[in-house]
């Protein structure tokens, strides 16, 4: 037995020779569950075996709701200011800037007009890729442009929420957002036009304080945590153990926060039969 009388140890392939395993191949679901990622694509980014829904962008939904991936986006050159000069590990202007180099985004926000199932829609997505999804002036600046749209068209309006909450580095202007697109939405009702509100994980501070839990319908996907604070600061704060599942689309639901929960798959259509009721 050569190998037993060998004096070089450990693996001798030279690294030329080496063959790397292509990143993206499998993707690993929080609860351990392993798919392929082109199948995952395939499923709409939900894991088939755990029914996981894997957090995604605003590019994917609307390629999932607009018919045929056609849409035409509006607001896309808006972008965030530094009123108050803000600077705390970093200065805002700088993370704006690597924000927007590494998301490739303006901000954390898109809008966009198109068709679903062949009805106008207006759709306003967050992307949580761009620092946290927070909501600072731009936001709430397009989502008072998408109303306006919204009732310019005389179609509904859809925003897919998801976001940490309030910008902290706009401070006293990002709270202003709040009741900025509460009053917009009041303008939508006052046109008697649908407002749809999608929640996704995660769903939380002055965004669920605001316009995600506004909706004329209010929906999120499996799984999502939605909430105001988060589960570790209301449990220091009161000083007692959560309800097991506190804070997700379903605990939501149980307790009347919520109108539906909706499997990805089955968005397009039930956003369209939606839209067909609120038409009658």
């Amino acid at each position: 037995m050569s190998w037993f009388k060998r004096k070089a140890k450990g693996i001798l392939t030279d690294t030329k020779d080496k063959k790397e395993t292509p990143e993206g191949l499998w993707y690993k679901t929080p609860t351990g569950k392993i798919i392929d990622s082109s199948e995952l694509k395939e499923n709409l980014y939900v894991s088939p075996e755990d029914n996981y829904h894997v957090r995604i962008g605003s590019e994917q939904y609307f390629e999932i709701l607009f018919d045929n991936s056609k849409y035409t986006e509006f607001g896309s050159g808006l972008t965030s200011a530094d009123p108050l000069n803000f600077e705390d590990t970093k200065k805002y202007v700088d993370r704006l800037k690597d924000s927007q180099k590494k998301s490739n985004l303006k901000d954390a926000i898109r809008t966009a007009v198109g068709k679903l199932d062949n009805h106008d829609i207006i759709i306003a997505c967050m992307d949580f890729g761009f620092i946290g999804g927070s909501m600072g002036a731009v936001v709430g600046e397009k989502i008072a442009r998408a109303a306006d749209k919204a009732i310019e068209k005389k179609c509904p309006l859809m925003i897919i929420s998801k976001s940490g909450g309030a910008r902290m580095m706009e401070a006293g202007i990002s709270l202003m957002q709040l009741a900025k697109t509460s009053a917009k939405l009041k303008q939508l009702s006052d046109h008697k036009l649908p407002y749809i509100s999608l929640m996704t994980d995660p769903t939380t501070g002055g965004v669920t304080a605001s316009f995600a839990m506004l909706g004329d319908i209010n929906i999120a996907e499996p799984g999502a945590l939605i909430g105001f604070a988060g589960p570790r600061v209301i449990k220091e704060t009161i000083g007692r153990d959560l309800p097991e599942g506190f804070q997700t689309s379903e605990f939501l639901l149980e307790h009347g926060f919520l109108d539906f929960i909706v499997n990805r798959k089955d968005l397009k259509a039930t956003i369209s039969f939606a839209i067909k009721l609120f038409n009658n």
